[in-house]
């Protein structure tokens, strides 16, 4: 299951390209690096530990959706 790769920080709405550096809990809420250091890397919404996102798959990985 891939993850679902979100366009902007949930807290101040920061664009987040897929390659961009972005923190992410077990449900996949996603954060800027900025936010997530003022939110001491908890979730607001569950409050898990917030973690670095993937990288997205280069486009010659056959699994890419």
């Amino acid at each position: 299951m891939a993850l679902e790769m979100r366009e902007s920080c949930e807290r101040c709405g920061a664009p987040l390209a897929a390659d961009a550096d972005a923190r992410i809990c077990a449900f996949e809420c996603t954060f800027c690096p900025a936010c997530t250091e003022a939110m001491s890397a908890v979730c607001p919404n569950c409050g898990g530990e917030l973690v670095p996102r993937a990288p997205a798959a280069p486009a010659s990985c056959p699994h890419r959706l």
